[in-house]
């Protein structure tokens, strides 16, 4: 098939995302396939600002054509302005729905390309951006939309809805995405629904190279991704906090990725920012945790959880995300805290019981090898596409 993946920003340096990585990873299968296979994207890099810092232009990359375009003039004050009012439960007019999609993310050359294009097949997502629904709108037939769907008021905007609706079908990341995208819509009934995910590649690490090579004598949880409200990492931050002048631990907070982190006085000695690693030093930077710790509450994947259980780390995770306790509970790969005291109680249990540590570290690490295996995911994929 001719198939094109779209994308608002591309997954390359500098570019930290969870949707971004699963769509590229996702492109490469279909390259390895054997489809003729596109990436459309912006020219942005940048996710609060969405300038165009990139040219625009054609390139070949991964055994497929990355074609880059410019986002549209958009007003950000608007914007954010009924973004705001939708997340405090607001319910917007038609007029400010369309004017909320309009002041997203949008591309018109992207969409005008995808008209014409002629693909047999368009693979898109995350669903909340006006770029992601105008080309579901634009190619209802061929579009296999990758949602990412949170329990989250934009989602159950009408003027979204009605993309969802429209589309040829969807490709989930979890069962529980999968029956809440059927909750948000009772009259769901796509032609092609697949829960397909990501795959991810078994890898080896040393647990204390990172220690070693920085110095550090002392116990740590990290955390991986970007640092915000919606991901919970004030949540973190505090409880952290908390911990250390409850217990008198001396235990650390790690974060990898991007992001403002606002850290109390009392945690400022204990807190280790890495920012932008590579590879290899995220995976030993898991590797070397007592706990990878992901506080957020809106997740349809957390590729970062799988990770971490390669790395052979036990996950510690907040209990009203959905997603990340049924990985918890599916794999036996770690616990959930709905609150300080039990996020306490299962941090000190994973400190002083480092057997039941590795033995829930074994079990993540033997669900994802499993599950997530880049052949076992290709298969799913192409299964989807045939349907």
């Amino acid at each position: 098939m001719k198939i094109a993946f779209l994308s608002p920003r591309l997954h390359e340096p500098g570019t930290v995302g969870g949707a971004e990585t699963l769509l590229y990873s996702l492109a490469q299968d279909a390259v390895r396939l054997g489809h003729s296979v596109d990436f459309l994207c912006t020219c942005a890099r940048n996710h609060f600002t969405w300038e165009n810092e990139l040219p625009e232009g054609v390139f070949a990359r991964d055994g497929m054509t990355v074609r880059r375009f410019p986002v549209d003039a958009r007003d950000p004050g608007t914007f954010l302005r009924l973004q705001m009012a939708l997340s405090r439960g607001a319910t917007l007019s038609p007029a400010d729905q369309a004017a909320w999609i309009r002041n997203s993310v949008n591309s018109t050359p992207l969409i005008a390309h995808l008209r014409t294009a002629g693909y047999d097949r368009v693979i898109a997502g995350p669903y909340l951006f006006g770029l992601v629904r105008e080309a579901a709108l634009a190619v209802p037939e061929q579009m296999l939309l990758v949602p990412c769907f949170h329990d989250e008021p934009f989602a159950k905007v009408p003027a979204m809805q009605e993309a969802f609706l429209a589309v040829r079908g969807f490709l989930f990341n979890t069962e529980p995405e999968r029956r809440l995208a059927h909750r948000l819509m009772p009259s769901l009934s796509p032609k092609t629904e697949a829960v397909v995910a990501m795959g991810l590649e078994p890898f080896e690490v040393s647990k204390t190279a990172l220690a070693a090579a920085k110095g550090w004598d002392f116990p740590y949880v990290i955390y991986s991704g970007r640092r915000e409200g919606l991901k919970g990492t004030p949540i973190l931050v505090d409880y952290m906090d908390a911990f250390r002048k409850r217990t008198g631990r001396d235990v650390h907070l790690v974060m990898t990725g991007s992001g403002e982190v606002e850290i109390p006085p009392g945690l400022k000695s204990a807190f280790h920012d890495l920012g932008f690693v590579s590879e290899q030093e995220k995976r030993e930077a898991m590797a070397g945790a007592v706990a990878f710790v992901h506080p957020s509450v809106n997740e349809s994947l957390s590729i970062v959880l799988l990770e971490a259980w390669l790395a052979r780390t036990p996950a510690l995770v907040h209990a009203k995300g959905e997603v990340l306790r049924w990985q918890c509970e599916s794999s036996n790969g770690g616990l959930w805290f709905a609150d300080y005291p039990q996020f306490e109680e299962e941090l000190l249990l994973y400190l002083d019981h480092p057997e039941i540590t590795r033995v829930l570290a074994e079990q993540g690490r033997r669900y994802t090898v499993a599950r997530y295996a880049p052949d076992a995911v290709r298969q799913r994929l192409a299964e989807a596409l045939q349907r």
